[in-house]
């Protein structure tokens, strides 16, 4: 049987993670036969509890040299951001394995390893892609990747006072949001930050951005549901001399000078779903939804 390539990323390998990290490379070396790989990052705390030269695990920072790999994301959704950024253009499929919280896309709790490696070896698993966003702007934002999974926000920054956000599409004026902020998200970020803000649950593959006012001064502002063909210039106004803008969980700051363009990122990030688990199964358990405590 031909070996399979594997990939496992994480950002801090906590004393109470190590066992389940053991499970994991155990089942794939022993019982599935694979060749496990990690990033330079990963590999330093790994390697404090013995597990590169236990498993004989490879160091690289370039994925697009492994063949055929799926990569499994140890911790919370954060971690599954961090990884795709780090795959860039790697046509690399995400596994992600909840060791933090919520875990909305690291769905597999990590008690659920075992299992969720059977499934996975059968091929017992579906494969999506997920659009990004891709940000644009004259001077340079974000380094060699202005990309995002979730979602891409402006905020005020250094007083209390409210900021203007001029929007247009497709080089029409949309609206002058008045407020906190605004929130552009990708479907996978539309259950995020997004939906804390009165923001809809959009489905994965439905080839939508979503626009959320954050605190809008003016009430008759609400979401709005674009599709992800569009192209969003946004400038923004206020007392100050910066502000916020965030991509996923990187933040940069922006002035009144900067035009910043947003459109559909030009790849995508490949998550996969084992079987059983679905979309509509998922917001159900993680965000209680449709739950009435009265029955």
């Amino acid at each position: 049987m031909e070996k399979k390539n594997v990939i496992i990323y994480g950002q801090v390998l906590k004393q109470t993670d190590v066992k389940y990290v053991d499970i994991l490379c155990q089942r794939l070396v022993n019982d599935y036969g694979c060749k496990i790989y990690t990033s330079h990052d990963y590999s330093n705390q790994l390697s404090q509890y013995g597990f590169i030269s236990k498993y004989q695990i490879t160091t690289t920072d370039d994925p697009k040299v492994i063949d055929n790999a799926t990569l499994f994301s140890l911790g919370g959704d954060g971690t599954i951001l961090k990884a795709s950024k780090w795959l860039r253009e790697a046509t690399v499929p995400i596994l992600g394995i909840n060791m933090g919280r919520l875990g909305f896309l690291a769905s597999i709790e990590n008690t659920k390893i075992e299992e969720a490696l059977s499934l996975w070896n059968r091929g017992e698993y579906e494969v999506g892609d997920r659009g990004m966003l891709m940000l644009k702007s004259e001077r340079s934002l974000f380094g060699d990747f202005p990309y995002a999974l979730n979602d891409f926000t402006i905020h005020k920054k250094d007083t209390s006072s409210m900021i203007t956000i001029h929007t247009s599409v497709n080089g029409e004026h949309l609206n002058s949001y008045w407020g906190d902020g605004l929130i552009v998200s990708t479907p996978t970020g539309s259950t995020g930050y997004s939906l804390s803000c009165g923001g809809p649950i959009v489905f994965p593959g439905s080839g939508n951005i979503v626009v959320t006012p954050v605190a809008p001064h003016n009430l008759n502002v609400r979401p709005m549901v674009l599709p992800d063909s569009v192209e969003l210039r946004l400038t923004v106004k206020g007392r100050a001399d910066s502000f916020l803008c965030t991509l996923d969980s990187r933040f940069e700051t922006i002035t009144a000078e900067d035009e910043l363009i947003l459109s559909k990122g030009d790849f995508p990030t490949t998550l996969i779903s084992l079987k059983g688990e679905s979309f509509m199964n998922t917001i159900r358990h993680k965000l209680s939804w449709g739950l009435d405590h009265r029955n």
